[in-house]
């Protein structure tokens, strides 16, 4: 019989045998998981690779979809009701800014089968530089087109800037609960003088102009400064008077309290003249423009943008998931 040394086999030699198989099983079995590791890894690999390839496709698609469909052209046959939304704070870098709302209703008035125009307001006001160019548009754009009926909708609220709009409109509708008025201008500050005394702080500022460093908020208000800013709010509260009285003519109350910066609820609104009754888009489209279908010319933002904007996140959001798998399994 063969053996591994000069010696016989013997029962301790049987005993090194045995312990000698343990190892090789236990090799055996890290092989094993070693594998089956790298068959899983492997699948995994795939299955994002499959994800990739898909994101891709939709990519692509998006792109395509978006050239043969243009981002603020509507195509409407048949006679319809344009709808332009004012949504939110009226300013230049808000999505209800003058440039976008411009472009909208220009869209609308160009289309020969709208039969009419709603805006829908539900803004708490913004800029008066961007409300005042909505509103000079909407009166030049009505001149051109004057058999193209425009009215304004309210929904929840309708104050100080988004009225200026909404007075360029041949009527406004608003529901009986809703917020219309705020005719006036504020402008916003806040003093810290008795702050940096108590703090020890001391304020240095350099200007070249007597007034330059007017509403520093760490700088005491001058009576000369206070005065010349009350002067100038009151001029664009006057200009905004102005074009009120202008766009509602006689149906206004006689009544100062209008200008005062309050505002009322669609049923008091009514009364008051602000407005020129109680509806909502639907009823205005179907009731006094005549045509039931309604069609959003509101300008959207720029979904191509968007759209690969998520898709740059979605992908390193599954690029740090398959590190982290990799790493912890």
């Amino acid at each position: 019989m063969a053996t591994f040394g000069d010696f016989p086999p013997s029962s301790s030699a049987n005993q090194a045998g045995q312990n000698n198989q343990e190892p090789k099983a236990w090799e055996r079995k890290v092989l094993e998981d070693l594998v089956f590791a790298a068959l899983k890894e492997q699948r995994t690999r795939r299955r994002w690779g499959y994800a990739f390839k898909a994101l891709i496709f939709l990519y692509l698609f998006g792109v395509l979809y978006l050239m043969m469909n243009p981002v603020g052209q509507t195509e409407h046959s048949t006679e319809h009701t344009a709808l332009v939304n004012i949504h939110g704070i009226i300013a230049a870098e808000a999505d209800a800014n003058a440039d976008s709302i411009v472009t909208s209703l220009r869209d609308a008035f160009d289309n020969e089968q709208a039969k009419g125009l709603i805006i829908r307001m539900n803004t708490p006001g913004g800029s008066p530089v961007q409300a005042g160019i909505i509103n000079d548009e909407l009166l030049r754009l009505q001149k051109e087109r004057p058999d193209f009926p425009v009215y304004a909708v309210v929904q929840d609220i309708c104050a100080s800037g988004g009225y200026y709009i909404a007075v360029a409109a041949k009527e406004i509708y608003a529901d009986k609960a809703s917020i219309v008025g705020s005719i006036g201008v504020r402008m916003d500050s806040f003093g810290f003088t008795g702050a940096i005394e108590k703090l020890g702080i001391e304020r240095r500022l350099f200007t070249a102009g007597e007034h330059k460093g007017s509403l520093d908020p760490f700088l005491p208000l001058q009576d000369s400064e206070v005065k010349h800013i009350e002067t100038m709010l009151s001029d664009i509260h006057q200009q905004f008077i102005e074009v009120v009285k202008l766009g509602r003519g006689d149906r206004l109350v006689d009544d100062p309290i209008l200008f005062s910066g309050l505002f009322w609820s669609g049923e008091q609104a009514v009364q008051l003249g602000l407005i020129d009754g109680l509806a909502n888009s639907s009823t205005v489209a179907r009731d006094i423009i005549g045509a039931e279908d309604i069609v959003d010319y509101t300008l959207q933002p720029n979904y191509l943008d968007r759209f690969a904007s998520s898709l740059g996140a979605n992908i390193s959001e599954m690029l740090l998931y398959t590190t982290t798998r990799m790493k912890f399994e």
